[in-house]
């Protein structure tokens, strides 16, 4: 009876790492599946459709163009490049991207998270504000200012954000834990929405006058 419970409980726990792990991008069971749109030459599916291994090329792992500046001019003052398993499609089931960020001057990637991935930043020129908050109840806010070649980590799923506080343009390139990390931009998601969130639910979430919620609705 004692190993029946004993069987059960490994069971149990078992089962629960599985269920935890499977929030992530699935481990790949080849050494490659290269995404392809056209599903008539694929042979296995592992997040999107996969190319026959037999037609996989070098270009298939292949993108071109990082080394080229965004363009920063945007009400934020800041471009990201994302290079995800839509434009390297070599990428998919290896649960890995890679983003390059301009900034102009004060320019920012304002708060914002990825809802399948943890980031690694690096910063290329520049000083960068950077933080990201934890969760309820605490909401403990952790920053730093980076310069060039320095690192900051941001953990899976929390709001963070980078804030140029140079006089000069800022490049940073970061790594994230999926091969389509995905982005809700906290400004945005809240008050451009379609349809738009009724404004007195936001006025109340926010503590602030309808007028004001209905004002950043008709900019967003």
């Amino acid at each position: 009876m004692k190993k029946t419970a004993s069987f059960l409980v490994v069971v149990a726990v078992m089962a629960l790492a599985s269920s935890l792990a499977s929030a992530y991008d699935p481990s790949p069971l080849q050494d490659f599946c290269v995404a392809i749109d056209e599903p008539k030459n694929a042979v296995f599916v592992n997040g999107k459709f996969c190319k026959n291994p037999n037609l996989t090329v070098a270009v298939d792992f292949f993108f071109h163009g990082l080394n080229i500046p965004g363009n920063t001019d945007n009400l934020v003052g800041s471009n990201v490049t994302l290079v995800n398993v839509d434009l390297l499609p070599g990428l998919n089931t290896l649960g890995i991207s890679i983003a390059r960020i301009d900034y102009a001057p004060y320019g920012e990637n304002p708060p914002h998270i990825h809802p399948r991935a943890s980031e690694i930043l690096t910063v290329l020129e520049g000083t960068l504000y950077v933080g990201f908050v934890t969760s309820n109840p605490e909401n403990r806010l952790f920053f730093k200012v980076l310069n060039k070649g320095d690192v900051f980590v941001f953990p899976f799923g929390l709001i963070h954000f980078q804030f140029n506080i140079g006089h000069t343009p800022a490049v940073a390139i970061a790594a994230l834990t999926s091969q389509n990390p995905g982005v809700i931009t906290i400004a945005n998601a809240v008050f451009g929405s379609n349809p738009p969130i009724n404004p007195v639910v936001l006025a109340k979430a926010f503590q602030l006058d309808k007028k004001v919620v209905e004002h950043l609705q008709a900019i967003f």
